[in-house]
């Protein structure tokens, strides 16, 4: 039952600090499940943000279920799940029929564009983070490459990318390719 609440209290962290999605997440996402808790690898996080981008919902939801059902089964997936969305829910609940009649003003405006920014910046923190362990070699750099240029020309979905990707570094391996 400890385990269960330590789960949610972190899960609950990382809610209430995430603006601006899945992808923002990442960087209190990692010093909180990596470095605090030692739940998870920042390689597994990778792999579990991959994951979570390629099945239906939200990435951070789906994160915190992968991460709490490997640290405590079916109960931890759900309490980890509960943990990242009830923040949100508190939020939302609270604001949603307050800012509707306050959405017009200049100052909620100017503040709406300013965290914009700030999710912008997190984003990227976010992507240097990910870049340091998923880019480690020539041929890894060439591969994201790629799928930075295909994904900015072509409308395809990001689970065609993840799969595509997954069948290059197997076949990048088995090739000898891979590390140099």
């Amino acid at each position: 039952m400890k385990q269960l609440l330590e789960l949610f209290l972190a899960f609950a962290r990382v809610g209430v600090m995430t603006f601006g999605g899945g992808y923002a997440m990442l960087p209190i996402l990692e010093r909180e499940i990596v470095e605090n808790k030692g739940w998870a690898s920042h390689e597994e996080i990778m792999d579990y943000y991959a994951v979570g981008q390629c099945t239906p919902g939200v990435i951070a939801v789906n994160t915190a279920t992968f991460v709490g059902f490997r640290t405590a089964g079916a109960a931890g997936g759900i309490a980890a799940t509960l943990g990242v969305v009830f923040p949100s829910v508190v939020i939302l609940s609270l604001i949603a029929g307050v800012l509707t009649n306050f959405a017009d003003i200049p100052a909620v405006r100017s503040a709406f564009a300013g965290i914009r920014v700030c999710v912008c910046v997190l984003i990227f923190n976010a992507v240097v983070k990910l870049w340091k362990g998923a880019v480690p070699d020539k041929a890894a750099l060439c591969l994201c490459l790629a799928v930075f240029v295909l994904s900015v020309f072509l409308k395809v979905s990001p689970v065609v990318f993840v799969v595509l990707c997954a069948a290059a570094g197997i076949l990048f391996t088995r090739l000898g390719v891979r590390g140099k």
